[in-house]
Protein backbone atom coordinates (compact mmCIF):
# COMPACT_ATOMS: atom_id res chain seq x y z
CA UNK A 1 0.00 0.00 0.00
CA UNK A 2 0.91 3.40 -0.69
CA UNK A 3 0.31 6.83 1.06
CA UNK A 4 0.32 10.50 -0.52
CA UNK A 5 0.09 13.18 1.03
CA UNK A 6 -1.89 16.46 -0.90
CA UNK A 7 -2.79 20.08 -0.28
CA UNK A 8 -6.69 18.47 -0.11
CA UNK A 9 -6.10 15.51 2.80
CA UNK A 10 -4.18 11.77 2.25
CA UNK A 11 -4.69 9.31 -0.02
CA UNK A 12 -4.35 5.90 -0.45
CA UNK A 13 -3.17 3.51 -2.74
CA UNK A 14 -4.00 -0.21 -2.82
CA UNK A 15 -3.56 -1.94 -6.16
CA UNK A 16 -5.39 -0.10 -8.68
CA UNK A 17 -7.83 1.43 -6.25
CA UNK A 18 -7.38 4.99 -4.46
CA UNK A 19 -9.04 6.06 -1.53
CA UNK A 20 -9.19 9.16 0.61
CA UNK A 21 -8.48 9.48 3.83
CA UNK A 22 -10.06 12.85 5.83
CA UNK A 23 -9.99 14.60 8.97
CA UNK A 24 -6.88 13.16 9.50
CA UNK A 25 -3.27 14.94 10.34
CA UNK A 26 -0.43 13.70 8.26
CA UNK A 27 1.48 13.40 11.38
CA UNK A 28 -0.29 12.00 13.61
CA UNK A 29 -1.68 9.48 11.42
CA UNK A 30 1.71 8.10 10.26
CA UNK A 31 3.70 7.99 13.60
CA UNK A 32 1.97 4.42 14.20
CA UNK A 33 3.59 1.41 14.84
CA UNK A 34 0.17 0.22 13.63
CA UNK A 35 0.19 1.82 10.16
CA UNK A 36 -0.17 -1.08 8.03
CA UNK A 37 -2.94 -3.13 9.79
CA UNK A 38 -4.36 0.52 10.29
CA UNK A 39 -4.41 0.63 6.47
CA UNK A 40 -5.81 -2.61 5.61
CA UNK A 41 -8.30 -2.19 7.87
CA UNK A 42 -9.29 1.28 6.11
CA UNK A 43 -9.12 -0.48 2.67
CA UNK A 44 -12.14 -2.66 3.98
CA UNK A 45 -13.76 0.03 5.58
CA UNK A 46 -13.39 2.87 2.82
CA UNK A 47 -14.72 2.73 -1.07
CA UNK A 48 -12.32 3.64 -3.55
CA UNK A 49 -12.64 7.52 -4.83
CA UNK A 50 -12.30 8.67 -8.27
CA UNK A 51 -12.16 12.55 -6.80
CA UNK A 52 -8.52 11.17 -5.30
CA UNK A 53 -6.83 10.86 -8.90
CA UNK A 54 -7.59 14.90 -9.17
CA UNK A 55 -5.72 15.44 -5.64
CA UNK A 56 -2.62 13.49 -7.20
CA UNK A 57 -2.60 15.03 -10.02
CA UNK A 58 -3.33 18.55 -8.56
CA UNK A 59 -2.70 18.78 -5.54
CA UNK A 60 0.24 16.51 -4.41
CA UNK A 61 2.86 17.56 -1.27
CA UNK A 62 5.85 15.77 -0.36
CA UNK A 63 5.19 13.28 2.08
CA UNK A 64 6.77 14.69 4.75
CA UNK A 65 5.24 17.20 7.88
CA UNK A 66 7.19 18.01 10.76
CA UNK A 67 9.49 14.90 10.53
CA UNK A 68 13.32 16.39 10.35
CA UNK A 69 15.12 14.25 7.12
CA UNK A 70 18.53 12.56 8.21
CA UNK A 71 20.87 10.91 5.98
CA UNK A 72 23.22 8.29 5.75
CA UNK A 73 27.04 8.83 3.94
CA UNK A 74 29.74 6.01 2.62
CA UNK A 75 27.11 3.18 3.25
CA UNK A 76 27.85 2.33 -0.16
CA UNK A 77 31.21 0.76 -1.63
CA UNK A 78 31.16 2.94 -5.12
CA UNK A 79 30.38 6.14 -2.48
CA UNK A 80 33.42 5.43 -0.63
CA UNK A 81 35.38 5.34 -3.37
CA UNK A 82 33.96 8.53 -5.00
CA UNK A 83 34.37 10.30 -1.97
CA UNK A 84 37.81 9.57 -1.67
CA UNK A 85 38.26 10.19 -5.37
CA UNK A 86 36.63 13.74 -4.89
CA UNK A 87 38.81 14.57 -1.63
CA UNK A 88 41.98 13.55 -2.67
CA UNK A 89 43.93 16.74 -2.94
CA UNK A 90 42.62 17.67 0.28
CA UNK A 91 43.95 14.83 2.23
CA UNK A 92 40.59 13.81 3.28
CA UNK A 93 40.05 10.44 1.78
CA UNK A 94 41.45 8.37 4.76
CA UNK A 95 37.79 9.82 6.66
CA UNK A 96 35.41 8.10 3.79
CA UNK A 97 37.98 4.89 4.09
CA UNK A 98 37.44 5.01 7.80
CA UNK A 99 33.83 5.64 8.06
CA UNK A 100 33.28 2.51 5.71
CA UNK A 101 34.74 1.04 7.86
CA UNK A 102 34.32 1.92 11.45
CA UNK A 103 31.37 0.57 13.74
CA UNK A 104 29.87 4.35 14.03
CA UNK A 105 28.12 5.15 10.80
CA UNK A 106 27.96 8.81 9.57
CA UNK A 107 24.81 10.51 10.19
CA UNK A 108 23.87 13.63 9.22
CA UNK A 109 20.70 15.98 9.32
CA UNK A 110 19.51 17.03 5.84
CA UNK A 111 16.36 18.60 5.82
CA UNK A 112 13.55 20.02 8.03
CA UNK A 113 10.26 19.34 6.74
CA UNK A 114 9.20 22.36 5.81
CA UNK A 115 12.23 22.90 3.32
CA UNK A 116 11.78 19.48 1.83
CA UNK A 117 11.24 19.47 -2.15
CA UNK A 118 7.94 17.11 -3.42
CA UNK A 119 7.62 15.24 -6.85
CA UNK A 120 8.02 17.65 -9.88
CA UNK A 121 9.22 20.22 -7.41
CA UNK A 122 12.28 21.93 -8.62
CA UNK A 123 15.67 21.37 -6.26
CA UNK A 124 18.93 23.76 -6.25
CA UNK A 125 22.33 23.80 -7.21
CA UNK A 126 24.32 25.71 -4.83
CA UNK A 127 25.95 29.15 -6.68
CA UNK A 128 29.43 29.19 -5.26
CA UNK A 129 29.18 25.10 -6.47
CA UNK A 130 30.93 24.36 -9.54
CA UNK A 131 30.30 20.47 -9.17
CA UNK A 132 26.57 19.17 -8.06
CA UNK A 133 25.09 16.03 -8.44
CA UNK A 134 21.91 14.49 -7.38
CA UNK A 135 22.12 11.23 -5.36
CA UNK A 136 19.31 9.02 -5.06
CA UNK A 137 18.80 7.05 -2.42
CA UNK A 138 16.17 4.86 -0.61
CA UNK A 139 14.78 6.74 2.15
CA UNK A 140 12.92 5.10 5.66
CA UNK A 141 10.07 6.26 7.17
CA UNK A 142 10.79 6.01 10.84
CA UNK A 143 8.15 6.28 14.10
CA UNK A 144 8.70 7.80 16.96
CA UNK A 145 9.33 4.53 18.58
CA UNK A 146 12.12 3.81 16.49
CA UNK A 147 10.21 1.44 14.10
CA UNK A 148 10.64 1.22 10.45
CA UNK A 149 7.17 2.04 8.71
CA UNK A 150 7.85 2.08 5.68
CA UNK A 151 9.52 3.63 2.22
CA UNK A 152 10.45 6.47 0.08
CA UNK A 153 12.69 7.91 -2.56
CA UNK A 154 14.89 10.67 -1.51
CA UNK A 155 16.66 12.95 -3.72
CA UNK A 156 19.98 14.11 -1.85
CA UNK A 157 21.37 17.19 -3.77
CA UNK A 158 25.03 17.30 -3.59
CA UNK A 159 27.43 20.01 -4.06
CA UNK A 160 30.84 17.58 -4.47
CA UNK A 161 33.52 19.94 -5.02
CA UNK A 162 32.30 21.73 -1.16
CA UNK A 163 32.96 18.38 0.22
CA UNK A 164 36.20 17.24 -1.75
CA UNK A 165 38.02 20.80 -0.53
CA UNK A 166 37.33 19.81 3.37
CA UNK A 167 34.97 17.27 4.62
CA UNK A 168 34.43 19.44 7.07
CA UNK A 169 32.25 21.41 4.63
CA UNK A 170 30.10 18.79 4.30
CA UNK A 171 26.61 20.36 5.76
CA UNK A 172 27.64 23.28 2.96
CA UNK A 173 28.19 21.02 0.55
CA UNK A 174 24.28 19.11 1.18
CA UNK A 175 22.15 21.38 3.37
CA UNK A 176 20.72 24.67 1.44
CA UNK A 177 17.72 26.10 -0.13
CA UNK A 178 16.38 23.36 -2.23
CA UNK A 179 18.67 20.46 -1.67
CA UNK A 180 16.53 17.78 -0.43
CA UNK A 181 13.35 16.20 -2.36
CA UNK A 182 11.00 12.93 -1.61
CA UNK A 183 8.06 11.45 -3.05
CA UNK A 184 6.19 10.62 -4.64
CA UNK A 185 4.54 8.34 -1.79
CA UNK A 186 4.76 6.24 0.72
CA UNK A 187 5.62 2.54 0.56
CA UNK A 188 3.88 1.34 4.07
CA UNK A 189 5.25 -2.20 4.17
CA UNK A 190 5.44 -4.90 7.08
CA UNK A 191 8.08 -6.78 4.85
CA UNK A 192 11.48 -6.17 4.09
CA UNK A 193 12.84 -4.59 0.67
CA UNK A 194 13.71 -7.39 -1.72
CA UNK A 195 17.57 -6.98 -1.67
CA UNK A 196 17.42 -7.09 -5.59
CA UNK A 197 15.42 -4.11 -5.15
CA UNK A 198 16.94 -1.63 -8.34
CA UNK A 199 17.10 2.00 -7.43
CA UNK A 200 18.00 4.04 -10.96
CA UNK A 201 19.10 7.54 -11.61
CA UNK A 202 18.23 8.99 -15.14
CA UNK A 203 19.21 12.54 -15.52
CA UNK A 204 18.08 14.52 -18.76
CA UNK A 205 19.44 17.77 -20.57
CA UNK A 206 17.28 19.21 -23.59
CA UNK A 207 15.67 16.01 -24.47
CA UNK A 208 18.69 13.96 -23.90
CA UNK A 209 19.80 11.69 -21.97
CA UNK A 210 23.35 12.41 -20.28
CA UNK A 211 23.41 10.24 -17.57
CA UNK A 212 22.05 6.97 -16.17
CA UNK A 213 23.18 4.28 -13.46
CA UNK A 214 21.63 1.72 -11.50
CA UNK A 215 22.35 -0.34 -8.15
CA UNK A 216 20.61 -2.66 -6.05
CA UNK A 217 20.01 -2.45 -2.51
CA UNK A 218 21.69 -5.40 -1.73
CA UNK A 219 25.64 -3.28 -2.28
CA UNK A 220 24.69 -0.92 1.40
CA UNK A 221 26.70 -2.08 4.03
CA UNK A 222 24.93 -1.32 6.93
CA UNK A 223 21.44 -3.22 8.44
CA UNK A 224 18.78 -0.18 8.18
CA UNK A 225 18.30 -1.12 11.60
CA UNK A 226 22.03 -0.43 12.92
CA UNK A 227 21.26 3.06 10.66
CA UNK A 228 18.38 3.65 12.86
CA UNK A 229 19.94 2.47 16.10
CA UNK A 230 22.19 4.97 16.37
CA UNK A 231 19.87 7.42 14.54
CA UNK A 232 18.08 7.59 17.63
CA UNK A 233 20.25 6.37 20.33
CA UNK A 234 20.97 9.52 22.15
CA UNK A 235 17.84 11.73 19.96
CA UNK A 236 14.14 11.79 19.94
CA UNK A 237 11.76 12.23 17.38
CA UNK A 238 8.30 13.40 18.59
CA UNK A 239 6.36 12.64 14.76
CA UNK A 240 9.08 10.16 13.90
CA UNK A 241 11.70 10.77 11.05
CA UNK A 242 12.89 10.07 7.62
CA UNK A 243 16.16 8.83 7.23
CA UNK A 244 18.36 8.55 3.91
CA UNK A 245 20.11 5.13 3.35
CA UNK A 246 23.12 6.89 1.59
CA UNK A 247 23.87 6.41 -2.31
CA UNK A 248 25.81 3.91 -4.54
CA UNK A 249 25.52 6.11 -8.02
CA UNK A 250 28.47 8.36 -8.39
CA UNK A 251 28.51 10.46 -11.31
CA UNK A 252 32.37 10.85 -11.87
CA UNK A 253 34.06 14.26 -12.15
CA UNK A 254 33.37 14.63 -15.43
CA UNK A 255 29.72 15.04 -15.17
CA UNK A 256 28.13 18.49 -13.09
CA UNK A 257 23.84 19.08 -13.01
CA UNK A 258 22.85 22.33 -15.10
CA UNK A 259 19.83 24.46 -14.43
CA UNK A 260 17.06 23.02 -16.52
CA UNK A 261 18.17 19.41 -16.16
CA UNK A 262 15.09 16.72 -15.17
CA UNK A 263 16.38 14.50 -12.41
CA UNK A 264 14.30 10.80 -12.22
CA UNK A 265 14.95 8.37 -9.39
CA UNK A 266 13.49 5.44 -9.87
CA UNK A 267 12.98 2.37 -7.07
CA UNK A 268 11.39 -0.94 -7.57
CA UNK A 269 7.84 -1.22 -5.82
CA UNK A 270 7.90 2.76 -4.79
CA UNK A 271 7.69 4.47 -8.31
CA UNK A 272 9.26 7.81 -9.70
CA UNK A 273 10.50 10.98 -8.26
CA UNK A 274 11.02 13.58 -10.66
CA UNK A 275 12.52 17.03 -10.36
CA UNK A 276 13.57 19.90 -12.24
CA UNK A 277 16.84 21.94 -11.23
CA UNK A 278 16.29 25.38 -11.10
Amino acid sequence: MKLYRTKKGIVLEDGQDLYLVKDQNWDEFINDDGLYQKLTNMVQELAPDKQAHDWLANALLPPVGSQEVWASGVTYFRSKLGRQEESKDSGGGTFYEKVYQAERPELFMKATGPRVMGHMQQVRIRKDSNWDVPEPELTLLISSSGKILGYTIGNDMSSRSIEGENPLYLPQAKVYDGSTALGPCILISEEALPLDTSIKLEIIRESNLVFSDSITIDQIKRKFSELVEFLYREYTFPSGSFLMTGTGIVPDHTFTLQSGDKIKIHIDGIGTLINLVA
